[in-house]
């Protein structure tokens, strides 16, 4: 028995520093105690979630290897990101309320008076390797350092796409405190966030930072980051409100009724950050569509269209396989369908949601193979739509089965869940 101990902590010693830490001790205790939690797992609001793909592996690798879609999957240029500089964002927002999108889920929110990141991934890729896994498809907007100083970090759960750990061990060299699910403290603690700045929280428990009052809120979607998956971290959305504005940040998850209970008991919300990509037919429980992203955004808003929708978990990585495009034509297409307003800000681009405009340019368009019978011609606030005629950059011919090409992000090796 004592060899096996000494073998399984070798094999402990061996496993990388990015798959973080098990609950232990008390925070386990916690863990077991939650109403949410039953035979050794956290249980997923309206019942059972397919958290692995469904269907034959055989069709997935088939679909991610598909020679004919798979250069849409990326974009076929530069991305345009905003540079963001610490001008755009020293100034207090004239509303309040300000938001910017770094790409991904990763979203600086100044509300209030008070400064939010919520989800920040800033490594080159969302994996515990350096040499494999989905590769950033676009540089983020502005070094980690730069961004001055944050009130709170909040983190939604603990796949590679959202925690990512060089991320957080450069924000644990500051003052910042951090929110988190209930568990995933125990990686934060393994990365050395000492446990005085950690709020850990499970589903309706809330927390106050500076005047913001933060509460966990139900998901659907799961948790794991090494060899082991044992489904003792917990997974959330997030509600930030503050004395004048609330804001709600969607993490991962797939659609359900909850969010209307969501809404009435913490909205309604002046922005809502949806996650609208990496969805697909083999993983539906637990990722959403855009029309999905936008019923959500509807019911955290009483059915009404209130407010403004922020489209996240898109753009930065290749996690899925539908077009690289279509997360953001889909969100233009359910507000116009909707008659909501969606904002549409080129990563690291700054934007007050409150404010009589917001970026509604489909700045992707510029950078993506065009779709046969070209882009249609969307107004998100009026509704007008006619088709334009295909003007597109050709799809790369590096970019084949076997061989993709530099930057593609390409899926294949770790899943980010």
């Amino acid at each position: 028995m004592t060899g096996f101990r000494s073998l399984s902590s070798g094999l402990r010693a061996l496993q990388p520093a990015a798959f973080g830490a098990d609950p232990s001790g008390e925070r386990l205790a916690r863990i077991r105690r939650s109403p949410h939690f039953k035979d050794g797992v956290f249980l997923n609001p309206g019942g059972e979630a397919r958290t692995r793909p469904s269907g034959s592996s055989v069709e997935l690798a088939k679909g991610f290897l598909d020679k004919d879609t798979r250069p849409r999957r990326a974009p076929q240029g530069t991305v345009p990101v905003h540079a963001t500089t610490l001008a755009d964002i020293s100034r207090p927002p004239a509303t309040g309320l300000r938001l910017t999108w770094m790409g991904h889920s990763s979203v600086l929110a100044e509300i209030d008076g008070r400064r939010v990141l919520f989800d920040p991934v800033w490594g080159e890729r969302c994996s515990p390797f350096a040499f494999a896994g989905p590769k950033r498809l676009h540089p983020v907007p502005m070094p980690l350092a730069a961004l001055g100083p944050v009130d709170v970090v909040v983190i939604s759960h603990d796949h590679y796409d959202h925690l990512d750990m060089p991320s957080i061990k450069t924000l644990a060299g500051t003052d910042t405190l951090f929110a988190v699910p209930l568990g995933v403290g125990a990686h934060l603690e393994h990365w050395g966030v000492s446990a005085d700045r950690l709020r850990e929280l499970d589903w309706h428990e809330e927390t106050k930072v500076g005047g913001l009052t933060l509460t966990a809120t139900p998901a659907r979607h799961f948790c794991g980051r090494g060899l082991r998956n044992t489904q003792h971290t917990l997974w959330a959305s997030w509600s930030v409100a503050g004395e004048n504005h609330r804001i709600y940040h969607s993490g991962d998850t797939g659609y359900f009724e909850g969010f209307k209970d969501i809404g009435a008991d913490y909205g309604p919300f002046d922005a809502t950050m949806i996650q609208i990509g990496a969805y697909s037919e083999f993983w539906p429980d637990i990722h959403m569509t855009p029309e999905e992203g936008m019923r959500a955004h509807l019911d955290l808003q009483g059915g009404t269209p209130a407010g403004v929708m922020l489209p996240i978990h898109w753009a930065t990585f290749n996690l899925a396989m539908h077009p690289w495009a279509e997360p953001g034509e889909g969100t233009v297409a359910a507000a116009r369908a909707e008659g909501a307003r969606a904002a549409l800000p080129r990563p690291g681009e700054p934007f007050e949601p409150t404010a009589e405009t917001v970026p509604s340019e489909p700045w992707w368009r510029a950078v993506a193979a065009a779709p046969v019978g070209g882009w249609p011609d969307v107004d998100v606030h009026t509704g007008a739509s006619k088709k334009t005629a295909a003007e597109g950059p050709a799809d790369t011919a590096g970019d084949v089965p076997g061989n993709a090409a530099e930057g593609s992000g390409e899926a294949a090796a770790v899943p980010a869940g």
